[in-house]
């Protein structure tokens, strides 16, 4: 499998740019990852810049597990956020969405809202559920998806790397095989609230490679976001 992949990323209207996103691959084994600062004053940054450093530092090997690998990895970058606060004397926290791909197999983990979905055979499934309080609202039937994005309680987060407790991740193994013309869309939640599902799958099959994906969903975020939107991050995989 080859990996076509492509990341994006800007402050919107707010001050720092608290995201993070990236991705590291040798051969047929890749990470990537999105996380989102959560902290104000720069110090978010340093706890996505942690996140994403903590899971990109080094693969698992071709024999490891890798879902227990991601709680290991995740719990890590807990603990160094951690010792963040206490150096900085400040609350800092982050969310992340991160997928494993070794040959045709797959493996995902998420804290926080920030979201990954997958697309195979021009049909998204989202792969993760917010650890929000907007999300469980949705889920009880008070809201509408759509309508997360713009509830009073879509930044009450449930669960963050960086808290003595409720920092786990839920881990998830893809179940078939994947195949080329298989895509991931990782993101923030400065960049989902502004998209549809449906969008993503339109913008894919009209992409030739991972960085037209994201340009395409850029212009459409473009033109609605506000001025004042939040960190907008993006990290788009093609399989070739």
């Amino acid at each position: 499998m080859i990996f076509d992949a492509y990341t994006y990323s800007n402050r919107g209207g707010r001050p720092y740019n608290e995201d993070a996103a990236g991705f590291r691959t040798e051969e047929d084994n890749g990470i990537f990852a999105v996380a989102d600062g959560l902290g104000g004053h720069s110090y978010g940054e340093l706890a996505s810049a942690c996140v994403l450093d903590t899971l990109l530092e080094e693969l698992p090997g071709p024999g490891e597990d890798r879902a227990e690998w991601f709680g290991e990895r995740i719990a890590l970058a807990n603990r160094r956020v951690l010792a963040l606060q206490k150096e900085k004397h400040a609350v800092l926290k982050s969310t992340v969405a991160a997928l494993s791909i070794l040959g045709d197999s797959a493996v995902w983990a998420h804290v926080g809202d920030s979201r990954l979905y997958y697309i195979h055979e021009g049909r998204l499934t989202a792969c993760t559920e917010d650890h929000s309080v907007a999300y469980k609202k949705y889920k009880a039937g008070e809201i509408s998806r759509r309508e997360i994005a713009f509830d009073e309680d879509q930044s009450r987060l449930l669960r963050s790397v960086g808290g003595q407790d409720h920092n786990e991740p839920v881990i998830r193994v893809h179940e078939e095989p994947l195949q080329e013309g298989d895509a991931f869309f990782l993101c923030s939640d400065g960049a989902w609230e502004f998209l549809e599902d449906e969008e993503i799958a339109i913008d894919l099959l009209k992409s030739e490679n991972a960085r037209q994906w994201a340009e395409y969903l850029l212009l459409r975020m473009m033109e609605r976001v506000n001025g004042e939107n939040d960190n907008l991050t993006m990290l788009t995989v093609m399989l070739r």
